[in-house]
């Protein structure tokens, strides 16, 4: 299993839960929707979601999404990121922990319960 993260507030996973399929805004916008490797996510968040509050993470076994996944890099630079090309599937998601920023609105750690 090769897990990928997703980072959304509470409130958008809740409505994944309700209609049996989560869809990012991005999927919408840009075709897809996006996603980080364990390396990259605090990197991502501190730059995305800096300071915010009331997010989750979706914890995704890479192996059980239905859609398509690719590892591509679309802003420039070299480091390759996962995308989903379609809605993920609720039975990929193998956890959703809370992700909070420290008090400085900064996310240091990446704490996933076993």
């Amino acid at each position: 299993m090769t897990l990928i993260f997703h980072c959304c507030p509470r409130a958008a996973w809740d409505l994944a839960v309700a209609q049996g399929v989560y869809s990012a805004d991005s999927l919408a916008q840009e075709g897809f929707i996006h996603c980080s490797t364990p390396a990259q996510i605090l990197a991502v968040a501190n730059a995305r979601f800096r300071g915010q509050v009331g997010l989750v993470l979706l914890c995704l076994d890479s192996e059980r999404i239905v859609g398509e996944l690719r590892y591509e890099n679309l802003e420039g630079g070299t480091q390759l990121f996962p995308h989903v090309y379609g809605p993920i599937n609720l039975d990929a998601v193998r956890q959703v922990v809370d992700f909070l920023p420290e008090a400085d609105g900064s996310f240091r750690t990446l704490a996933i319960p076993g």
